[in-house]
């Protein structure tokens, strides 16, 4: 029997929200296996997310920039939010997304790109800023989404400052309907987006892996009700129809009009605009969404359980 530690207790813990002592058993049920425990849980309804979400604890900043038919996103952390409320902190994560917009998407590329008023690139600069605010700062991740035709919408929730905030979207419409108008429809998908926090845009992109796995759970729930295979089979792939409506966007409900699907929504939109409007792509970016910050008393905690 492969040896639980804490440290795995502690990660499944975090990633299902289910109770230390459950997490321990999982681990031993399964030999250690981190997936195969969260499957567990979740066949014995212990998990609260049918996917893995880490603590978010970073801080900083994530910003928003557009031009013409493209639009970019970049977080951009800081040690505390005191770091990221300061004036030079925004001044460097406003002038950082404005480059990413050339940099598309390419975090190296953006890395090496010359900062503005300096002699220094991106990279450098910020290193060279850590002493200046007197925090590790780091830029984190950035993309970008481009439209031949059509406008790329963006949303900043929980807004800082204009175009920097905690949660930052952008969304591709390809179109050739009134740019403005369009624009509009826009910011309303992207503000869905950071509602609903879907996982890809139609149910082909998403990964056939995470499909199968919610599929292996869902039928492990079903058998443990009784039912015979046959029905267990149709009550799977009704509740594969429900997993779709809750992670992908053109399935979800509509928040403007829950009575609506999003692609309802998008169609409807065409017809008012005089021109079909195709969702081909969108971003989310959550601050510091995967980044776990140490909580000290915690191991004694883990510790307790553990022995």
């Amino acid at each position: 029997m492969a040896e639980i530690t804490t440290a795995q207790i502690k990660e499944l813990r975090e990633s299902t929200g289910a109770g230390m002592m459950d997490c321990k058993k999982a681990l031993v049920e399964n030999n250690g296996d981190m997936e195969a425990a969260v499957d567990w849980l979740r066949t014995k309804g212990l998990a609260k997310a049918a996917k893995k979400a880490g603590r978010v604890a970073a801080e900083g900043l994530v910003g928003v920039a557009s031009r013409d038919n493209i639009a970019a996103l970049v977080e951009l952390n800081s040690e505390t939010d005191f770091a990221a409320r300061s004036e030079a902190f925004q001044d460097i994560v406003r002038k950082v997304t404005t480059l990413a917009l050339d940099a598309e998407g390419d975090l190296d590329k953006l890395l090496a790109t010359p900062f503005p008023g300096s002699d220094r690139n991106v990279g450098e600069y910020v290193a060279q800023m850590v002493g200046t605010i007197g925090e590790n700062m780091n830029v984190r991740r950035t993309t970008a989404l481009r439209v031949s035709q059509g406008v790329v919408a963006n949303y900043i929730h929980n807004q800082t400052v204009p175009g920097l905030g905690k949660i930052g979207v952008i969304v591709a419409l390809e179109s050739s309907a009134d740019a403005d108008k369009l624009a509009d429809f826009g910011k309303q998908v992207a503000m869905h987006i950071a509602a609903a926090a879907p996982l890809a845009t139609t149910t082909d992109e998403l990964d056939p892996q995470i499909v199968e796995r919610e599929r292996a759970v869902l039928i492990e729930q079903a058998r443990e009700s009784g039912k015979p295979e046959n029905i267990i089979e149709k009550m799977v792939e009704g509740r594969i129809r429900k997993y779709y409506e809750e992670v992908v966007l053109l399935s979800q409900p509509w928040v403007m009009d829950p009575d609506l699907t999003v692609a309802k929504a998008v169609e409807a939109a065409g017809k008012e605009l005089g021109a079909a409007i195709a969702v081909t792509g969108f971003a989310r970016f959550v601050l510091g969404e995967g980044i776990e910050k140490e909580e000290g008393d915690f191991a004694a905690e883990v510790a307790a359980a553990a022995s």
